[in-house]
């Protein structure tokens, strides 16, 4: 059978590394899953098997430090030492039986961007520059004994993954961490030898190279990784794709004249990306970035080197990475969050069944998300991830017949885990199609994620052959017929209508119903709640040009309720303002009135508006009404989802998996 996607399965070298496909998994934070001493612990031993067993050719591993003096940290921290060979070698020794190469990304440091909660004394960095968090703090410039002292370790590092049998190593050069901070004049204002021109300002990595090589030979990969651009204008702002501003970090000429002198240095490959955590939506890109948002900077880079040089940023459709390879924009394509969703993509693309890979959503909720808090690594929509050992499905002790009412993400997971374990799935759905709230949220051409999360689940369920009744609402009595063995609910949830005068008014609408084109919006448009719901319907009204304000309770966006992650909210907040939506905060509705409405703020002083719409985004309650009725008539039944509490996908998803794995 000729391969759909060729390229893809071309052999590559790196150095002296013969790599036996062009996809590489990405680095990614693998807190939660460490072992004593921050080495890796068994449960990162099987995320990354996963990961082999599913035919990926280069396994990049998390970011490990080499010392914790210099910048010291608290707390299990991800730590090369004599304790971190042990698990490595069995790591690295059940990875190649499977064909699978591996190299281990190393830091100097965070810098100006460590969590200060993490930090045991100042932030540390090339110069005496703000913090990111809290930019009323300077760090503090590292000493050139300490910058000596550092390259050292890394030497020792790397003496330790050749015990391990690692191949190679990843220089953490890019995010704007502490190698990126010494390299960029805008954070590197040093007079010594790390300082000044670009040459001497990569003193640093390429002195590490050479530590590197020279303990312990040519034949050890040692490839960097680092920003082309920043997308930076000014320290704590970011840039848009497309927005015209003057860059105040790296631009493309300058990575550019980078990559010629880390190629001149002898690295053996680069991996190419973009952003820093100014513009943290570009290193970490949401469900806003498109596909592919980061490719052209690898091409860029190709142009200039003849090393090889990883491509990088939302590269999840087959499609798109086989045509970065086949014109030439990378040697390999690195995908990060969509082998956490999918951990078998590469057999799937192989296999020539490319279209039940489930995709990513781009939301950071399990992944950067839970690392930020420090709570285990996962994926909205694997909950597996992170934990593939506990969380394998086996089929059930016996077909146990399950009924399902809901088909939205929850009911639909159900529905998908059920089946898998040898179940009788019936689903019933009381709309004419399935989806749920994932239905509306598919809508704006920023969403098109999640409207392919969607089509996956529609599609796994045709395969599974679910008895699926579409139209159909279910009573007890349709229960007690059907004499299910277990009933699960996931009956979703409906938005919340503020008790207002004149709320019943023609102009007013829900979020849901504008989305789904129930309603039409007129040309000025007031939005009712600064959520995520109401953020991203008020973007989307935006970029159809009409005159779109937000009101919102708090005293900012997108800050109650269910958390949205940093990069996300960042680029929401950024692509608000980019198409003039106006907010107005500490403030609720009053009154609707044939003009417009009244609003109250906080001081109880009441402002007439003008508009011709005004939609609803203030909340979702959970629809329990079946669940009430049947709680004290059966012993198997599960409320899981919206139905249990509003909450977003990734909880829907995880809510269904525990039950339906359990079952």
């Amino acid at each position: 059978m000729a391969i759909k996607f060729p390229k893809l399965f071309e052999p590559v070298i790196i150095g002296k590394i013969e790599i036996k496909n062009r996809i590489a998994m990405a680095p990614m934070g693998i807190a939660g899953l460490l072992g004593s001493g921050g080495a890796p612990g068994p449960r990162a031993v099987d995320y990354y098997l996963e990961r082999a067993r599913g035919g990926v050719g280069l396994i990049i591993t998390s970011v490990f430090k080499v010392e914790n003096e210099v910048e010291s940290l608290a707390g299990n921290m991800m730590l090369i030492s004599r304790g971190a060979l042990s698990p490595f070698a069995e790591l690295a020794e059940a990875v190649h039986a499977l064909g699978t190469k591996i190299f281990v990304q190393l830091t100097a440091g965070l810098g100006r961007v460590a969590n200060p909660r993490r930090l045991q004394g100042l932030p540390v960095s090339a110069s005496p520059i703000p913090s990111y968090w809290n930019p009323e703090v300077t760090c503090r410039e590292i000493k050139t004994e300490e910058v000596e002292r550092l390259v050292k370790r890394f030497g020792d590092a790397a003496e330790i993954l050749v015990q391990a049998g690692i191949d190679g190593v990843e220089l953490h050069g890019h995010e704007g961490y502490l190698f990126d901070q010494f390299a960029t004049a805008a954070w590197n204002h040093r007079t010594d030898k790390y300082g000044g021109d670009l040459r001497s300002r990569l003193r640093l990595p390429v002195e590490v190279l050479r530590e590197i090589k020279g303990r312990v030979g040519q034949g050890f990969a040692v490839q960097y990784r680092f920003g082309l651009k920043h997308y930076m204008k000014a320290l704590n702002s970011g840039a848009l794709p497309g927005e015209k501003f003057v860059e105040a970090g790296r631009d493309i000429p300058e990575g550019l004249e980078m990559a010629g002198i880390l190629e001149e240095a002898g690295f053996d490959s680069l991996h190419v990306d973009t952003g820093c955590y100014d513009a943290w939506y570009w290193a970490h890109p949401p469900v806003y970035q498109e596909n592919g948002c980061m490719i052209d900077m690898a091409g860029e880079a190709k142009k200039a080197v003849k090393i090889p040089v990883i491509g990088v940023g939302k590269m999840g459709i087959p499609e798109l990475a086989e045509k970065a390879i086949a014109d030439g924009q990378a040697d390999l394509i690195a995908l990060g969050k969509s082998l956490l969703a999918d951990p078998s993509w590469v057999k799937k693309v192989q296999g020539g069944i490319p279209e039940r890979i489930r995709p990513c959503i781009g939301c950071h909720d399990a992944c950067m998300g839970r690392v930020t808090k420090g709570k285990p690594l996962s994926c909205a929509v694997n909950p597996a991830t992170g934990r593939e050992k506990a969380y394998r499905l086996e089929r059930g002790e016996s077909a146990r017949k399950v009924l399902i009412v809901g088909g939205g993400a929850a009911g639909m997971e159900a529905a998908r885990v059920s089946s898998l374990r040898g179940h009788r799935v019936t689903l019933y759905e009381k709309a004419e199609g399935l989806g749920g709230h994932m239905v509306e949220a598919s809508v704006p051409s920023f969403k098109k994620d999640v409207a392919r999360l969607l089509e996956w689940y529609r599609r796994e369920l045709e395969i599974y052959k679910v008895d699926i009744n579409l139209g159909t609402e279910v009573t007890p009595e349709l229960i007690l017929r059907e004499a299910p063995d277990v009933v699960i609910l996931a009956t979703g949830s409906k938005p919340i209508l503020p008790d207002v005068p004149g709320i019943q008014r023609e102009k007013v609408a829900t979020a849901i119903d504008v989305l789904l084109g129930k309603k039409k919006a007129g040309g000025t448009v007031v939005v009712l709640g600064g959520g995520l719901i109401g953020c991203e319907t008020a973007l989307w009204l935006a970029q159809q040009g009409k005159k779109v304000t937000i009101v919102e309770m708090l005293g900012d966006l997108m800050i109650a309720g269910i958390p949205v992650q940093h990069m996300n909210r960042l680029m929401m907040l950024n692509l608000l303002k980019f198409h003039g939506v106006e907010v107005i905060l500490k403030s609720s509705l009053g009154e609707v009135t044939e003009e417009g409405g009244v609003l109250i703020d906080q001081n109880f002083q009441r402002r007439n508006f003008v508009a011709d719409t005004i939609v609803l985004a203030v909340g979702l309650c959970p629809d329990q009404q079946l669940y009430k009725a049947l709680l004290a008539q059966r012993s198997e039944v599960f409320l899981i989802g919206d139905a249990r509490e509003a909450q977003n996908i990734m909880n829907s998803i995880w809510d269904a998996y525990e039950v339906a794995r359990s079952i």
